[in-house]
C-alpha cells in the first residue's frame, strides 16, 4: 500500500514538512535570542538574509499542508474499492486504528498552518518585521504537531492490508454506535436545522461586521464564530444535509457525498467551508498584534479581506446546502 502514488505524495509532504521545521529550529532559536531590527551588526544582517529564505520555504511547506488535507480525503475515498466492506472513505479509515486520528491530525495541521500563514503575511508587510520572533516561536510549537501527524500517517498507511474486512459508514453513523459522530447524526431534523442556520447566520453576520468595522473585538468574535460555524456545519451535514443529498432518511455519511454517483457534491460543500473557517481563524490570529505600531494599519486591512473571504465562503456553503435540501425529493419534516 505504501507504493500508491497518493500515499507516497502524502508521506513525502508530511516528512518534508517535519524535516524543514527541524532544519529551521536552530535558526528559529537564533532569531528568538538575537533578532534586533535596529542593529546593523553582521549577525543581524545575516539573520535578515536567512529570514527571507526560511520564510519563503516555510510558507511553501504550510501551503502544501493545506493541499494535503484534500489529497488525504480524496485518497481515502479512492482506496475504498480495495477493502472488503468499504463503500467510501469511512471504510478505508476504519481499516486500522490510525485512520481517523490521522484525519483529525491533518485537519488540525490545516487550520494551524492557515493561522501561521496569516501571521507571517502581515509580518512581511510591515517595515520592521515585528512578529519575527513570534512566528518562529510558533514554528517550534508546530514542530511536534507536524511530527505527530506524520507519525500517525505513516502508522496508518504502513498498516493498510487489503485482506482486512472493514466496516463502513452504515455502522459508524447508526443509532447503536456510541461515537460523537453518531450522536451528531442522531439529532432530530428540526433542531439540527435551527442550529445550522443560526450558526451560519452568526458566522456570516460577524464576518460582515468585521469587514465593515475591523475592530479587535469583532476580529476575536470572527475567529470564535468561525470555529463554531465549522462545528455546526459538520453537524448539519451529518444530521440532515446528507440525508437530502442521498434522498434516504438513514444515510448520514459525510464522505459518500464525495463520490461521483453524487456528482462530487461534497467537494462543493467542504471546500468553501474549510476556506471560510481558515480565513476566520487567520483573521482572529492577527488580532493580538493589532496594537503594534507598524501593524496598526496593516492588520485591519488584511483581516477585513479575510473576513470578506469568510463571509463569502459561508454564504456559498449555506446556499449550496439549502439548494441541495430544496431540490431533494426527500421529505423529512411534514408541513
Amino acid at each position: 500500500m505504501l507504493f500508491q502514488p497518493a500515499i507516497i505524495a502524502l508521506l513525502m509532504a508530511a516528512g518534508v514538512a517535519v524535516l524543514m521545521l527541524l532544519a529551521a529550529a536552530p535558526f528559529a532559536v537564533q532569531v528568538i535570542r538575537h533578532w534586533d531590527i535596529a542593529s546593523g551588526s553582521e549577525r543581524q544582517l545575516a539573520l535578515e538574509r536567512r529570514t527571507y529564505l526560511f520564510s519563503t520555504l516555510l510558507s511553501f511547506v504550510m501551503l502544501v499542508q493545506l493541499a494535503a488535507l484534500l489529497l488525504f480525503v480524496f485518497n481515502a475515498d479512492r482506496l475504498s474499492v480495495m477493502f472488503v466492506g468499504a463503500m467510501c472513505a469511512v471504510g478505508t479509515l476504519n481499516v486500522n486504528g490510525y485512520g481517523f486520528p490521522s484525519l483529525i491530525a491533518q485537519m488540525a495541521v490545516f487550520f494551524l498552518a492557515a493561522m501561521w500563514l496569516a501571521i507571517n503575511h502581515v509580518d512581511t508587510l510591515a517595515r520592521d518585521y515585528p512578529l519575527v520572533r513570534i512566528k518562529y516561536g510558533l514554528l517550534l510549537l508546530l514542530l511536534p504537531i507536524l511530527a505527530t501527524s506524520f507519525w500517525l500517517e505513516f502508522q496508518y498507511f504502513s498498516a493498510l492490508k487489503a485482506n482486512v474486512i472493514t466496516s463502513c459508514c452504515g455502522s459508524m453513523f447508526s443509532e447503536e454506535s456510541k461515537t460523537i459522530a453518531a450522536e451528531a447524526s442522531g439529532l432530530e431534523p428540526l433542531p439540527a436545522i435551527w442550529l445550522f442556520y443560526g450558526a451560519m447566520a452568526a458566522a456570516i453576520g460577524v464576518a460582515l461586521w468585521h469587514w465593515r468595522r475591523g475592530s479587535r473585538v469583532s476580529g476575536y468574535l470572527l475567529a470564535l464564530t468561525s470555529a463554531g460555524g465549522f462545528v455546526a456545519a459538520i453537524t448539519g451535514v451529518l444530521s440532515f444535509i446528507s440525508l437530502y443529498i442521498y434522498e434516504h432518511p438513514h444515510h448520514h455519511c459525510p464522505f459518500c457525498i464525495l463520490k461521483p454517483e453524487y456528482d462530487y457534491q461534497g467537494y462543493w460543500l467542504y471546500v468553501p467551508l474549510f476556506v471560510a473557517t481558515a480565513a476566520g481563524l487567520g483573521a482572529g490570529a492577527m488580532q493580538p498584534f493589532a496594537r503594534v505600531p507598524s501593524l496598526a494599519k496593516i492588520i485591519p486591512a488584511i483581516s477585513s479581506r479575510f473576513s470578506g473571504l469568510t463571509a463569502a465562503g459561508y454564504i456559498l456553503f449555506t446556499a449550496l446546502a439549502t439548494w441541495f435540501v430544496l431540490t431533494s425529493n426527500l421529505i423529512l419534516i411534514e408541513h
